[in-house]
């Protein structure tokens, strides 16, 4: 289990415990609760898992696959220095501390 802490679209702060080994999207939308639509089920298909991280986060990740930038590039709110879908992260221990941000509803 790893803590992420969250700001949510009405800009509420929360820390959630969530397990290793799932897709972000899954962990924020079943485990942490939080309103993550994951239509298209975790395909980057939808842009429905939109979250923005903080500049740390984005270095430590890497940049998206392309697959993924082209559904973030198709996305109103997008930010190009902070924007990945939260399905294409895999939680792993090396994300204990995470902060991030839902992004808009598209």
């Amino acid at each position: 289990m790893i803590t992420i802490h969250v700001t949510d679209r009405d800009g509420t702060r929360a820390s959630h415990t969530i397990p290793v080994g799932e897709p972000l999207m899954f962990a924020l939308r079943d485990d942490a609760g939080l309103p993550v639509e994951g239509a298209c089920g975790g395909n980057a298909t939808c842009g429905t898992c939109h979250i923005m991280l903080t500049p740390e986060w984005m270095d430590r990740l890497g940049a998206p696959q392309d697959y993924e930038q082209a559904m973030l590039d198709m996305l109103e709110h997008r930010n190009e220095t902070s924007s990945r879908l939260a399905c294409q992260i895999t939680v792993s221990d090396g994300l204990d501390g995470i902060e991030l941000r839902l992004g808009p509803e598209e």
